[in-house]
């Protein structure tokens, strides 16, 4: 079995304290389960772990879904190790997976993991056709010695925190409510590629960032972000959408960067994404836009500016 040979590559050096999800987006709900998992391991003298997934489980559960990431795995494992996770474990979710039971799945976590306790949220299952809730997997973990830990979800203003929340107000372009679920900006990472170079034409050259096709990304229009480029962070106004005034055609993803004359083609870039300044709209003329960007650019500087300000008092 696949699910076998990736768990042996793994070989931890002692017993773990173990956590399993999807966590997409590693929002504040994951980030506090993340936190209890080390504490509790560190007074345990365990190793943390956490056992996530290359695909997301509705790929296999409902195949008829487009289900869009909030974060690639690059960015999710990166964002785990930040919190102090020894153990990360990425595993291809695959109807095999599907069909295993809740007790044949954890007795792979003992066996290959060195699983000594697991810490869940409180909806958590595990297990063909989600049959390992917490009470059963306490059941499980007193036959076969391991504790089960269940952590609270974050509220914040009446609503549980949950990747669902996030892609709500993702879908909306409200990234300040997406950056009050995250703890952080929402970004996207990606390499630049070449484009039409229309930009550079209008007087404003953009990067046109090649972002995976499974990536989610907030409705049209033109926001506010921050590019990070070698260590560097620059002021930037980001457009995504169609570009109807061209004639629309593939949505794109394109950053002016508002103080960066270097190359950037081939270049991985990330931005991190503030506020929606308008959405997309056509122009009659090329003029009309360049016009247009450039109040864009004085309202991002304004923006960024006042967070600037924010930040250091």
């Amino acid at each position: 079995m696949r699910i076998e040979e990736e768990l042996a590559k793994v070989k931890p050096q002692k017993e773990t304290l173990l956590t399993v999800g999807v966590f997409d987006g590693v929002h504040l709900g994951h980030q506090r389960l993340l936190t209890h998992l080390r504490n509790e391991a560190q007074q345990r003298d365990l190793l943390t772990g956490v056992v996530t997934f290359k695909s997301h489980p509705q790929k296999v559960l409902s195949p008829g879904s487009k289900l869009l990431w909030l974060s690639n795995l690059e960015t999710r494992t990166n964002l785990l190790r930040s919190f102090g996770i020894d153990v990360i474990v990425t595993l291809p979710f695959t109807p095999q997976l599907a069909e295993l039971t809740a007790r044949e799945f954890v007795h792979l976590l003992k066996d290959y993991l060195k699983m000594r306790g697991l810490v869940v949220g409180p909806d958590f299952a595990l297990g063909k056709n989600r049959e390992g809730g917490a009470d059963q997997l306490r059941l499980l973990g007193q036959e076969m010695g391991f504790i089960v830990e269940v952590v609270p979800p974050v509220v914040l203003d009446g609503q549980v925190i949950s990747s669902s929340a996030v892609r709500v107000a993702l879908a909306q372009g409200d990234m300040e409510t997406v950056e009050k679920l995250f703890g952080r900006p929402f970004s996207l990472t990606g390499q630049v590629v070449t484009g039409d170079r229309r930009g550079r034409i209008l007087g404003f050259p953009t990067a046109n960032l090649d972002v995976e096709p499974e990536q989610a990304l907030p409705s049209d229009g033109v926001y506010v972000t921050v590019a990070h480029i070698d260590h560097e962070s620059l002021p930037s106004v980001t457009n995504i959408g169609v570009r109807p005034t061209f004639g629309g055609g593939k949505r794109l993803v394109e950053a002016y960067l508002l103080d960066y004359e270097g190359e950037l083609r081939e270049q991985k870039l990330r931005i991190d994404l503030l506020d929606k300044l308008r959405d997309e709209k056509h122009f009659d003329t090329a003029e009309e836009l360049k016009a247009q960007i450039r109040k864009d650019v004085e309202q991002a500087r304004a923006i960024l500016d006042k967070r600037m300000r924010k930040c250091k008092s």
